[in-house]
């Protein structure tokens, strides 16, 4: 497909329309369209202007949007709209016009915040990564719902892992019982048995998901590195693995703990100069296991346990903000590990230096 030079098609997507923008650098020439939010308007819009390059945003579904001009033969830059050339703080007016048109602009002028479009098989396997993420929290919201119908009926609540196994779920099943032989004085058994069925339905979904990322993973050269780090599970490695993807994007460490939103937030303004909680920007289930990796550090690794230590001043004082802390350390030098091919150092030495 023949090219525009200089054209810059903007697209500000949205889940059901899409606002189109046709900017002509060299003379500020604007046409918008409103299409679908599809492959057919949006190959339609493409081969139509033929433009030099495609300017999005970040969202749902820039992933396709990004594969569809790969495959038509058109670059396509997705803008990190977290950034601070993004922000519309002060705006008086804020549209999908005005939205299409910014992108376009900071692209003709060379200030667009770019982020990388990973690959669909990694974006799969993110995506499934965050699905097992969301059962298993599933699963802790039924273990409390089970625990919650006990105790307003005065019964022992299930407690530790016993509890959940095979053998506690059958000492379970002998109080519940199907909502339709239920009298009107004991429906909580009905709702008892609701709860358990759907739990060892989603233990069975579960199951299912992570033998699908055990094959990823076993096919992943970086996965199967980091596996190997005392304290690091399977799902934490490939958690790091699929998300930092090509590690050598990174610059730096900080670069690396800036991703996962593990920094500090910063003002500074003449002699002002505060730091804040953490940012929380980028992947949350990265760095959800990154912390839960972190706490299980401290009993199998002990490079993880000395720097604890030494953060808490021996275990006493601000535990909470010193296991983030060793989350971000842990993942530059993991980051570090995949980078350089490198195996796990217990040593203080840093990896990443």
């Amino acid at each position: 497909m023949k090219t525009d030079s200089t054209l810059i098609l903007a697209i500000d997507l949205g889940k059901y329309k899409s606002f189109a923008c046709v900017y002509e650098p060299e003379g500020g020439e604007v046409k918008t369209a409103t299409v679908d939010s599809n492959r057919f308007e949006l190959v339609r819009v493409i081969e139509r202007w033929r433009p030099a390059v495609v300017v999005i945003e970040a969202c749902a579904l820039s992933g396709w949007v990004s594969d569809l001009c790969g495959e038509l033969g058109v670059r396509c830059r997705v803008a990190n709209t977290a950034s601070e050339a993004w922000k519309f703080k002060h705006a008086k007016r804020k549209t999908d016009r005005d939205d299409a048109l910014r992108l376009a602009q900071l692209q003709a002028l060379g200030q667009l915040p770019e982020v990388v479009v990973p690959p669909k098989a990694t974006r799969e396997w993110r995506a499934l990564i965050s699905a097992r993420q969301a059962l298993v929290c599933r699963r802790v919201a039924l273990q409390n719902r089970v625990r919650g119908i006990l105790l307003g009926q005065g019964l022992p609540m299930p407690r530790g892992g016993r509890a959940w196994s095979a053998t506690g779920l059958k000492g379970l099943d002998q109080l519940a019982r199907p909502l339709a032989d239920c009298a009107a004085t004991e429906l909580w058994r009905g709702l008892l048995h609701s709860a358990l069925a759907e739990y060892r339905q989603v233990l069975t979904l579960i199951d299912d998901m992570e033998a699908q990322l055990d094959a990823i993973a076993a096919a992943d050269a970086g996965a199967q590195l980091l596996s190997s780090v005392p304290g690091v599970g399977p799902r934490t490695a490939e958690a790091v693995a699929a998300h930092l993807g090509d590690a050598r994007r990174f610059a730096t460490g900080k670069q690396v703990s800036a991703y996962a939103g593990l920094v500090p937030k910063q003002y500074q303004s003449g002699e002002t100069d505060r730091r804040g909680h953490i940012t929380k920007r980028g992947p949350a289930v990265l760095r959800k296991l990154l912390v839960e990796c972190a706490w299980c550090c401290l009993r199998y690794n002990a490079w993880a346990r000395a720097l604890y230590l030494r953060l808490t001043h021996g275990g006493k004082t601000r535990k909470k903000p010193a296991v983030v802390a060793l989350a971000r350390r842990l993942l530059v030098r993991l980051w570090a590990m995949l980078r350089d091919g490198a195996t796990w150092r217990g040593d203080p030495t840093p990896l990443a230096a």
